[in-house]
């Protein structure tokens, strides 16, 4: 499972190809052009788990909730919703004018098969750690109990109710992206084939017109999506930008309205020869290192925090990366409700120096010197900015002693985190953008009930009783405080390196109107809109 490059000479031919069958035509004021940096697996909402998959699927499918311009979460299919004194019962009830693609409406029948489908083992959903606040959903995505057991009923055609096992005030950030409606009739009309485009039935403000693989997905606006009156634009091309040096050119020529990455290489040189294209601001994605903590010498904490402080993250972010992106002492990124500030990396503030001499020393004492020399397999995807910082860590590492001998290895992005699900690694890089906007949207990944998505495989009983606790707690200073605590002691064992927090950078039009940068990175298309390019120029 690969996604291919898209070479020069190919972007150069798709261009004459799309120009000539009306793929991408920029000129009408309602056709936008988006990179999208991949190609992606599946558009199926319960099986799609990266952001630029989901990107699309956000398109085509709206939840109770859905994320606002500025990425908030606001009301969707849902037209009110009523929560219990404590906070374990979440009633909804149905927008009246809620209907899916092909004219049937929207039923709360449909919410529920939404919520059961991804965590039914049967569905092969690898990422239903979101939904796992809701009554037994652990047994049921488990195999230890049957589907029908979720804590979701229709009350009514139009009425929904959802119980919890624990208080979720963020549950609106987790219901605009996971647990959607799925159209049960589709599915089980055409089996695994619904989310093709000549099959799939979707809720959301686009519909799926055309996906011509490793070339571009058409999505067309849906005229039966309850606010289709103010949709500004009738056609959505999304472009796999694999190769982010040459969609920057193209978003440069006008050939693509936007890309969601740019180089950080290349910031200085698009400050200066394109500033109106420019947009950054600080994200919420957390970008590590993960050890597999099952395989040594990684499962020795000393090994783990000698590689971590060895790694001069200050100088990888001002002087490498152009200053946009964050050093990271800690897994938390800034911004996220109930964040406290205290949890840090204990050696931050040492000088490099002191922080090497302590690395060669804690190597030694695991047995590591000239006789016994350090070595491993270094995994990276060419992806957000490793490429440019893997050979500084690799060379902040073998700056620690001669003997620590690190072979760096690159595969695509999809191969490369199947191989961290499957835990066929030592060394790897990884990154994390949290699903909704508490601590617990990044701390639960490194929980034991995770699965697969706790790539490190590490598991610590002091971890999982704090992260319990705080989650059970209806008291929010106590909750944010015990998530704290949590992450104090995960820094603490070093599962993984916090190197840095990647700012959101985007190249956008002065054409494209509506755009809100925000650290969530999420920009529906429904929200967008295309100024005249003479209205543009004039301005």
């Amino acid at each position: 499972m690969t996604f291919n490059r898209i070479t020069l000479g190919f972007i150069a031919a798709l261009s004459v190809t799309l120009a000539g069958c009306g793929g991408g035509e920029p000129d009408n004021g309602t056709t936008l052009n988006r990179g999208n940096r991949i190609e992606p697996l599946s558009l199926d909402p319960d099986l799609a788990q990266i952001t630029d998959e989901r990107t699309i699927v956000s398109d085509l499918f709206v939840g109770l909730y859905e994320p606002a311009a500025d990425a908030q979460p606001i009301l969707a299919l849902a037209e009110s919703a009523a929560i219990s004194d404590d906070g374990l019962v979440w009633t909804f009830t149905l927008r009246d004018d809620a209907f899916w693609s092909d004219g049937e409406p929207i039923t709360a029948e449909d919410v529920v098969f939404g919520l059961r489908r991804p965590l039914d083992p049967l569905t092969g959903n690898q990422f239903a750690a979101p939904l796992l606040m809701i009554a037994n959903a652990q047994e049921i995505y488990e195999g230890r109990a049957p589907v029908d057991t979720l804590g979701v009923r229709a009350l009514d055609a139009r009425t929904v109710e959802l119980s919890l096992n624990y208080p979720a005030p963020y549950l609106p950030t987790v219901l605009m992206y996971y647990g959607q409606p799925i159209p049960r009739h589709a599915v089980e009309a055409f089996g695994d084939r619904w989310a093709r485009p000549e099959n799939m039935v979707s809720s959301g403000p686009y519909t799926l017109a055309e996906w011509r693989s490793n070339n571009y997905i058409h999505l067309v606006a849906n005229p039966y999506f309850y606010d289709a009156a103010e949709v500004c634009l009738t056609d959505i091309y999304y472009f796999p930008t694999v190769d982010t040096a040459a969609a920057e050119r193209r978003v440069r020529s006008g050939e693509l309205d936007l890309n969601v990455d740019f180089a950080s290489s290349n910031t200085q040189f698009l400050l200066e020869h394109n500033p109106e294209l420019v947009q950054s601001v600080p994200g919420f994605t957390i970008r590590t290192i993960d050890f597999n903590n099952t395989s040594p010498p990684f499962d020795n904490p000393d090994v783990r925090r000698a590689l971590s402080l060895a790694i001069d993250r200050n100088f990888l972010t001002q002087d490498v990366l152009g200053g946009f992106d964050a050093p990271a002492f800690r897994v938390v990124p800034a911004g996220l409700h109930g964040r406290l500030d205290w949890p840090r990396l204990d050696y931050a503030d040492q000088p490099m120096d002191q922080r090497r001499a302590e690395a060669r020393r804690l190597l030694e004492g695991a047995g590591f010197g000239p006789d016994n020399p350090l070595v491993f397999e270094f995994n990276y995807q060419p992806a957000a900015s490793w490429p440019r910082i893997v050979p500084v860590i690799q060379q902040d590492w073998m700056t620690i002693a001669p003997w620590v001998q690190v072979e760096v290895v690159t595969s695509d992005s999809q191969i490369h985190y199947d191989r961290m699900r499957g835990g066929d690694y030592q060394v790897s890089t990884s990154g994390w953008r949290p699903d909704f906007n508490d601590p617990y949207g990044v701390l639960f990944q490194y929980e034991t009930r995770a699965g697969e998505i706790n790539y490190s495989r590490w598991t610590d009983p002091a971890f999982d009783a704090l992260t319990d606790a705080a989650v059970r707690t209806a008291d929010e200073a106590e909750h944010n405080a015990l998530l704290a605590e949590a992450e104090q002691y995960f820094l603490d064992q070093t599962p993984v390196i916090p190197v840095f927090f990647e700012a959101n950078r985007q190249l956008v039009s002065p054409r494209v109107t509506g755009w809100v940068s925000n650290p969530d990175r999420i920009n529906l298309s429904r929200w967008l809109c295309l100024a005249d390019p003479e209205t543009v120029a004039e301005d």
